[in-house]
């Protein structure tokens, strides 16, 4: 199989091709991304020599480089957006652009050159928050951020494709993932980082927030078994049945690094920060699959990656990206 994978400079996206390589000899990819900031070709040096696997720097919304690959292979599966919802409350323009309208111009390649199949990469946070009980497929979208007001978006596109045109659409929408070359603005990898070099970690209001988080090759099996089971028009979700508060998972990462609750830092709180967030996958796993990783393990062989990893990392919190979280945390 030939796929065409957008956005796999970043972090799932990165885990997933390495997930896809090593597990299938015979298939081929194609990792179309424009290196934003979150984009980093260091996430996929042990691969980038290895005869099924081609990069090609360029952005979803130019159509001529989308169909230009898009010809060339079976399916697409849409890594591609912007995913930081801070940043999405400064500056909603870019998600509009890249996660919309970037969308149209693959679904409208998958129409033109009858892909096999075209796997959208969404998020628990259409939903919008839950106070009790878990989201399943069928829940009403009610979006909270400019964030996920743009992933929503994309996802009714993508129905309407499947439903006008017949274009074989299947959306995965995965809850909180963490994971080696998370891009350490994300609250796990920032946090870690933060604690490694003994700076404040910014926690957000009371620091009850409840999230399910996932590991992130855990997320790339489940997206495999959409792409080799998943029904066209359906909606999979995917989580790791693990939640806990803001607080709990700060307080977890400090006590593995051995470093003081003295650290935490409370902020005032993201506007329209969601309380909670709980996905029932029942559906996905009747098709076979299920998390297999522990968070406790996962989170420390995450907490070593990042230890190991030093110059991967500080050489991104010393660009320009951190100077949001300088100036607003004086961190």
């Amino acid at each position: 199989m030939n796929i065409l994978v957008t956005g796999g400079c970043g972090f799932i996206g990165s885990n997933f091709i390495k997930y896809i390589l090593k597990k299938y000899s015979s298939y081929k990819i194609v990792n179309l991304d424009k290196l934003t900031y979150a984009g980093n070709l260091d996430n996929l040096k042990d691969v980038e020599k290895n005869k099924n696997y081609k990069f090609i720097k360029g952005d979803i919304c130019n159509k001529r480089i989308v169909e230009k690959i898009a010809k060339h292979v079976d399916c697409i599966i849409n890594f591609a957006a912007e995913t930081h919802v801070d940043r999405s409350i400064l500056e909603a323009g870019s998600f509009i652009n890249t996660d919309v309208y970037g969308t149209y111009i693959l679904l409208e390649a998958a129409k033109k050159y009858r892909h096999k199949k075209y796997i959208q990469i969404s998020t628990d946070e259409v939903y919008g928050s839950i106070d009790k009980g878990s989201f399943n497929e069928e829940s009403r979208l009610k979006p909270n951020s400019p964030y996920s007001a743009s992933k929503t978006s994309a996802d009714l596109l993508c129905r309407s494709y499947f439903v006008t045109y017949g274009v074989p659409v299947v959306i995965t929408r995965s809850s909180n993932n963490y994971g080696p070359y998370q891009y350490p603005e994300k609250v796990i990898p920032l946090f870690i980082t933060n604690a490694i070099e003994d700076k404040p970690l910014p926690l957000y209001g009371d620091g009850k927030n409840v999230r399910d988080w996932l590991y992130v090759m855990d997320n790339c099996s489940g997206i495999d078994t959409v792409l080799c089971k998943g029904t066209a028009g359906e909606v999979y979700n995917i989580g790791g049945d693990n939640e806990i508060t803001n607080i709990e998972l700060t307080k977890s990462i400090l006590k593995i690094l051995n470093k003081p609750f003295s650290l935490i830092k409370p902020v005032a709180d993201r506007l329209g920060h969601d309380r909670r967030y709980s996905l029932d996958c029942s559906k996905l796993m009747k098709l076979g699959w299920k998390p297999k990783r522990k968070f406790n393990e996962t989170l420390k062989e995450t907490i070593e990656w990042y230890i190991v990893n030093k110059k991967w990392w500080k050489k991104l919190k010393d660009n320009k990206f951190n100077q949001y979280y300088k100036e607003q945390y004086k961190i």
